[in-house]
């Protein structure tokens, strides 16, 4: 009977930077409750990737190769849809620089990514859920991918910080003005996962030793571990938990 609640079957979701690490894990994922997935990167070759493995779990599959900073072209994607249930905001990217040293390019391009295109292709997905039919009867979710960075501190990692606090941020204020549509809004907040992005950075040893020092439970998280707190707040068994964040960082911030 409680199990039923994490079947995702008839529903749409939208993943942004679907095409590798964590959004691939998360798309692949939700079709395996039973979701159909509208999957969005900007390099064809990992986005066929993933829809091959997705069809063969049955569920049905559509993939756009759009940069989400390009604004018209996510709102034309958006916009097509009949309908969208589930929104992943994942897709994003991190350029470590100590905070004296940022270059201006770098900070404005990561709030470009981060930021911005987080809010608008939220904003749109929002207002094309909000225009169906039976929203508040079926409710919808927004999960934005945050980080453990949204919670605490960390060095060469001032502008990650700055666009993950602003995600916690906009995620509460999100919440609130989408509760009567019944549409929760959540970020899920990872520790260090080895993907495509960090795995260049865990090639430091004496970095890759830092941070397992700073995960209690003394391992990096799977891919899996993102996914599955992405299936859940997807699902109606999170249909109570609204305007918070999911830590997923094996205790980082406990101490």
């Amino acid at each position: 009977m409680y199990l039923k609640k994490y079947n995702l079957k008839n529903k749409y979701a939208l993943v942004t930077g679907a095409g590798k690490g964590l959004g691939k894990a998360c798309a692949i994922a939700l079709a395996e409750a039973g979701c159909n997935l509208i999957i969005i990167s900007r390099t064809k070759k990992d986005l066929d990737s993933v829809a091959k493995i997705i069809k063969k779990l049955k569920v049905k599959c559509k993939s756009y190769i759009c940069d989400i900073t390009n604004y018209n072209e996510i709102k034309s994607i958006i916009n097509k849809q009949k309908k969208i249930d589930v929104l992943v905001n994942n897709a994003g990217n991190n350029i470590p620089e100590h905070f004296t040293k940022v270059k201006t390019k770098n900070m404005e391009y990561l709030v470009k990514v981060n930021t911005i295109a987080a809010f608008n292709v939220a904003q749109l997905c929002a207002l094309k859920m909000i225009k169906f039919k039976n929203r508040k009867n079926i409710g919808a979710s927004i999960i934005n991918m945050s980080s453990q960075m949204g919670h605490v501190g960390g060095p060469i990692r001032s502008v990650y910080n700055m666009n993950k606090w602003g995600l916690e941020g906009l995620t509460r204020g999100m919440a609130i003005d989408l509760a009567k549509f019944n549409i929760r809004v959540n970020t899920v907040a990872p520790t260090f996962v080895v993907t495509p992005m960090t795995k260049k950075f865990l090639k430091n040893n004496n970095f890759k030793k830092e941070v397992l020092n700073n995960i209690p439970l003394g391992r990096f998280a799977e891919l899996s571990d993102i996914a599955s707190a992405v299936v859940f707040l997807a699902s109606d068994a999170a249909s109570m938990i609204h305007g918070t964040s999911l830590l997923v960082d094996g205790g980082w911030t406990a101490k």
